[in-house]
């Protein structure tokens, strides 16, 4: 571990994205912002990538092929050299012995730009300060070519362009292909590899023993905008983004030679894709996070910073009440009721008896007029669909491979009759309402079709990628036109703004003391992965999944001290939960205690929805804590710290404020009402006595 390191995660203002010639060196090129950089060697016709750092840790060993594309049933390497002598480190002269591969594509040029939106977003709604779309940085186009001797051959003529982008402030590369066809005939893009990197390896382990793993390098995070099939990025990326032993690094320590050290961004399926002449194909992106440190806070909070820049509508973060009755008069009274509190959203729920399928006008109509009455109250309105897990029949569901079970159990295929439809419903369902939410369950996960569905799909090798893609792009259409979407999957990079935070759904059936440990704990877990604002968790104000009177929160004033145990979890961490019921509350008394929670919230909001830095999970026994930190904010951290036991507890605890970006003395607010003035340690911490009542929270502003 490092003892100084960049401190781009507390001012990113300085490190600048810029694409410049290395000075001393003929044909080197570095694509840099001070924290990260890409350094490629281009000298037509040969062109590759020969560096890879973080804040001036290498990270690369070999050279590979910029990307590899099979058209037509051949292979072709695009870029790279060959001849390197030992894999396990490049030296600068052997460069001056490496030449292209045999039948590689050739480097023909190279275009320097700007970041484009990869689509839309339109902002209705609250989000984080300061966000910038598309993120701000350089972007370099490389072009390649088929040899000569591939043209007398009379291979089709094709270009393909690899793309490199690189944002300000974060060391976060984007990277992906396209391929045009600039024959008079049809090509076939039959598989494609858009990123290989030869990493250093994370350990160098002699032998390999069934049920002990060699671990991959873990210098480098990748995933891509192909995601789907789990709520964390390692699952939803586990058919596209590999970890592979080199076959070129013999020299390494492992026996079998198994270390996988190799990344490869290849999809396991297709694409199978058929390119008229004069038109293009594009591949997945990838996003490349290099990590500065081996330290897990830091890197979680480089995770993070991460997606708040290639994704930032997951810091829109609405108030959602869960509503259990879709009668419209019931709808109303819960509209007045959440405009009467401060919630933003109510969202028709599973089993609430409402149905986006239903296309009838006066449906339609009856739904319209809420909404535009919701609009009136400050309200959003949306409801719930099922995609993933149902059943069709005639022909209309996923067949899979006979050795592959569905993920779900049952999957609609997306290029079948009745998916084009449902997909058609929900976009004319949206355009007629004004609804500004889709609660999607169950989007596509990922599931292979061995179907023949014509025009769409040709069968298994190409179902995955059409069916990935009808998805993603009805995600970047609810984006653009400014559709919230919950959906339990990972589609956060094609415009979906939230997913679970984690949890067991059947936990919700517990008693209720236990259910607000478990919060606790879950947001503390979740947040490792995800900004507060990507993650939802639930608040069970009616039965839910069983447990009766003991596991629920109704009536709402009889249980109102859990009611505020739960609000305070929750919007404490700047996490918003899934108040399901038929009603937020039912007495005067909790209309108050939740009107001023909420106030409280929106008073701090900036800070709350700002990333955790993690202090104590929840035991049940101690008291648990987290910080908030953001240096861009006038409240620079907010702490807070919770009691679960039935007796006053008042300790010191040790709170490192580095994140924060303060420096020397700071300001801590108990409650903004006690003020006390403190000096930072060294190590950028302090020591701050706290009292917390019995089952109750206590909070400190820091600035």
């Amino acid at each position: 571990q490092r003892l100084m390191r960049s401190p781009w995660l507390i001012d990113p203002q300085e490190y600048k994205s810029q694409f410049s010639s290395v000075e001393r060196s003929a044909n080197r090129y570095q694509l840099s912002n001070g924290i990260a950089s890409r350094t490629f060697l281009l000298n037509r016709p040969a062109a590759a990538t020969i560096g890879l750092s973080c804040d001036g840790q290498s990270l690369l060993r070999s050279v590979k092929p910029e990307a590899i594309v099979t058209i037509n049933g051949k292979r072709y390497d695009v870029g790279g050299l060959s001849g390197q002598p030992n894999h396990a480190y490049l030296r600068e002269e052997w460069l001056e012995d490496m030449n292209p591969a045999a039948n590689s594509l050739r480097f023909v040029g190279h275009q320097i730009g700007e970041p484009e939106a990869r689509f839309e977003w339109k902002r209705v709604r609250h989000h984080a300060p300061n966000t910038a779309w598309p993120p701000p940085g350089k972007k370099v186009t490389l072009e390649f070519a088929p040899p000569t001797s591939d043209s007398e051959n009379q291979s089709p003529d094709f270009r393909v362009f690899v793309h490199y982008e690189l944002y300000d402030g974060v060391p976060v590369f984007c990277k992906w292909l396209t391929v045009e066809n600039r024959s008079n005939q049809p090509i076939t893009i039959d598989h494609f590899a858009s990123e290989l990197l030869g990493v250093i390896e994370y350990d160098s382990r002699v032998e390999t023993r069934e049920g002990v793993p060699i671990p991959h390098p873990e210098s480098i995070h990748v995933e891509t905008d192909f995601a789907f099939g789990g709520f964390l990025h390692e699952n939803a990326n586990r058919h596209i983004v590999h970890w592979r032993p080199d076959p070129d690094y013999t020299t390494q320590v492992n026996y079998k030679r198994e270390t996988p050290c190799l990344l490869a961004v290849e999809p396991t399926y297709g694409p199978a894709q058929t390119i008229a002449p004069l038109d293009s194909f594009t591949s997945v992106r990838a996003f490349e996070l290099l990590y500065d440190s081996t330290e897990r806070e830091r890197r979680s909070l480089s995770l993070r910073k991460m997606y708040r820049t290639i994704a930032p509508w997951v810091t829109e973060n609405p108030l959602m009440h869960h509503m259990r009755i879709a009668k419209p008069e019931a709808v109303r009274q819960a509209i007045d009721n959440a405009s009467e509190v401060g919630f933003e959203m109510i969202i028709l729920s599973f089993g609430s008896g409402f149905n986006i399928e239903n296309d009838s006008d006066d449906y339609i109509q009856q739904w319209k007029d809420i909404a535009d009455y919701a609009r009136t109250k400050n309200v959003e309105i949306g409801g719930y669909s099922l995609l993933s897990s149902r059943r069709i029949g005639n022909g209309n569901d996923i067949v899979p491979p006979s050795d592959v079970e569905i993920t779900h159990g049952n999957c609609p295929a997306l290029t079948s009759e009745w998916g084009v439809t449902y997909y058609e419903k929900l976009r004319r369902f949206f355009e007629r309402t004004g609804f500004t939410l889709l609660e999607h369950e169950g989007p596509y996960p990922g599931d292979v079709d061995v179907t023949a569905r014509p025009p769409l799909q040709k069968g298994e090798q190409d179902s995955r990628w059409v069916q990935g893609w009808i998805a993603n792009r009805f995600y970047q259409l609810c984006r653009e036109r400014g559709i919230y979407v919950n959906a339990p999957d990972f589609y956060f990079l094609n415009g979906s703004n939230k997913c679970g935070m984690g949890y067991r759904e059947v936990n919700w059936s517990l008693p209720r003391e236990m259910q607000l440990i478990h919060t606790r704990q879950n947001i503390y877990d979740g947040t490792w992965h995800k900004t507060p604002s990507m993650g939802w968790m639930f608040v069970p104000l009616s039965e839910y999944h069983g447990g009766g009177a003991a596991a629920t929160i109704e009536p709402l004033d009889y249980h109102l001290d859990h009611y505020e145990q739960m609000i305070q979890a929750n919007l404490g961490a700047g996490v918003q939960a899934c108040f399901r019921g038929p009603r937020l509350f039912d007495t005067p008394r909790t209309k108050d205690m939740l009107r001023k929670k909420v106030n409280w919230f929106k008073k701090y909001r900036d800070i709350l929805e700002s990333d955790v830095i993690h202090g104590q999970r929840a035991d049940g026994r101690n008291l648990d804590w987290i910080l908030h930190a953001n240096p861009q904010l006038s409240r620079k951290g907010m702490l807070l710290v919770y009691n679960p036991t039935g007796v006053e507890i008042s300790k010191s605890l040790r709170v490192n404020l580095y994140y924060t970006g303060l420096t020397n003395r700071v300001t801590v607010k108990e409650k903004d009402e006690r003020i006390q003035e403190l000096m930072l340690s060294r190590d950028y911490s302090i020591d701050l006595q706290v009292t917390v009542q019995p089952n109750a929270m206590n909070w400190y502003v820091i600035e």
